[in-house]
């Protein structure tokens, strides 16, 4: 099988002869990227003070991959036509991309729905917008919403295989607005993306860390098919084995804020063991994966090489 095969294969339980994994180089991936460029969710990397393209002003002492943002440039609504919305048909921003015919699973990335908001508008005035201003929200939802299903069109030419975006919805112990809330603004948001994608030919897949179970569920009903997951620890994997495993498919490393920077090396290996044992199935359901920031969380070369080398050992 290629890359591409077993990946798929995975997400569908549909029998991988191995093991899906994203990897460091060393380690080999069965992943590959596109995207528009520039892409009109990007978030600047550079240290010290940079703007983005909507106008917020990054923050980045140059210890990691990414900064905060300082400035945000819809403080007020009244602002709104002063708001530099990108225009994702930008034909500069697809120059130079061609049709994909690698081996290689190929993921697009997409437009977050939750964190462009809060990189906007900040999150207090995001989280009493829900409140207080509940149609100029949904207004910006619908906005990142309609920039997706562009983007979409543009990958389903493209020949990607899968659609992905970030959204960090949970704190440590809980989602950061009411679960209510979420299914009130934006499942319906993540249904109409993951509609487009799926019509187009592509699965999904989203980031989001955190402890997001009270909407994991709403996730797999909204079209979600892959949930990439660096921390599993908060949630606990029984609980997350007893409610999910054959539902969806777990793309994770072993935990980034705990067992990655506090387990010794024999601690990391078997929790990755343990990991795939109670995340997969017989059939599928899991891919390995690598946080591509490791110098960011302080993860050292040894639990590094602990993890990739427990992950090339699974086996179905």
């Amino acid at each position: 099988m290629t890359s591409k095969e077993i990946v798929k294969r995975t997400i569908k339980f549909e029998l991988p002869e191995r093991v899906a994994r994203s990897s460091p180089p060393e380690y080999a991936s069965d992943f590959g990227w596109i995207g528009m460029n520039p892409s009109v969710d990007a978030r600047p990397n550079q240290k010290g003070l940079n703007k983005d393209e909507w106008g917020a002003i990054w923050e980045n002492i140059g210890i990691c991959n990414l900064g905060e943002v300082k400035e945000f440039p819809l403080k007020d609504w009244s602002d709104w036509d002063k708001l530099n919305i990108p225009d994702v048909d930008d034909p500069q921003r697809w120059k130079g991309l061609t049709k994909q015919d690698s081996e290689k699973f190929i993921i697009a990335n997409g437009v977050s729905l939750y964190e462009r908001i809060h990189f906007i508008r900040g999150l207090e005035n995001t989280w009493m917008d829900i409140y207080l201003e509940p149609e100029k929200l949904t207004m910006l939802i619908d906005l990142l919403v309609d920039m997706n299903l562009k983007a979409i069109k543009h990958y389903k030419k493209l020949g990607a295989d899968a659609y992905i975006f970030c959204d960090d919805w949970g704190l440590q112990d809980k989602l950061m607005i009411h679960p209510e809330k979420w299914r009130e603004f934006w499942k319906p948001a993540y249904q109409k993306v993951y509609e487009a994608a799926h019509n187009a030919g592509m699965l999904t897949f989203l980031h989001s860390c955190g402890y997001i179970v009270e909407i994991l569920d709403d996730l797999i009903d909204a079209g979600l098919d892959a949930i990439q997951m660096d921390q599993q620890q908060n949630m606990g994997l029984d609980l997350l084995s007893e409610r999910f495993s054959g539902r969806i498919t777990f793309w994770c490393p072993v935990d980034i804020q705990n067992m990655m920077c506090k387990g010794s090396t024999d601690d990391i290996s078997a929790y990755a063991r343990e990991m795939f044992k109670k995340l997969s199935t017989p059939a599928g359901g899991f891919i390995a994966g690598y946080y591509s920031d490791p110098a960011g969380a302080g993860h050292t070369p040894e639990a590094i090489k602990a993890m990739c080398e427990e992950f090339v050992k699974l086996e179905y």
